[in-house]
């Protein structure tokens, strides 16, 4: 039986139990151990790596630009000092459709918002771009 690899470009996303799905892009899902190397007093040979703490990247959604305004908004809040923290799932979709994997990612909030980029001779989707900070993230 063939185990294919699966697309990148078959996914939603879900915040606060209502898919949101739609972006063209989704990038940022990544954690990464940071490690602090201690050489061995006495033997010049030995080196450690020791585990400090983890970070998470921002995860960043890309969109092309519609009438709805909710991540305009979400983001406006942030702006107004009133930050609204939401958990999401972004999932993953084989090729018939079904669910495949995904990654939970928690009290994520907007901290930047980049709007499309207009040019006349060019004809492409005008896209606008949310990049979130979040606490966490989880392979479910």
């Amino acid at each position: 039986m063939r185990s294919d690899p699966y697309t990148a470009y078959n996914f939603l996303i879900e915040m606060d139990g209502i898919i949101a799905g739609g972006f063209t892009e989704v990038s940022g899902i990544s954690i990464e151990t940071e490690v602090e190397t201690v050489a061995e007093g006495g033997a010049n040979d030995i080196v450690y790596k020791l585990p400090k703490g983890t970070k998470y990247t921002d995860i960043t959604l890309k969109h092309g630009l519609t009438d709805s305004d909710v991540l305009w908004k979400w983001y406006q809040d942030v702006i107004n000092g009133k930050i609204v923290r939401k958990n999401g799932t972004i999932y993953l979709r084989n090729q018939s459709g079904a669910m495949v994997g995904a990654w939970g990612f928690t009290e994520a909030y907007p901290f930047k918002w980049e709007g499309p980029t207009f040019n006349a001779s060019n004809n492409t989707v005008a896209t606008e771009t949310i990049v979130l900070a979040h606490h966490g993230l989880t392979r479910i």
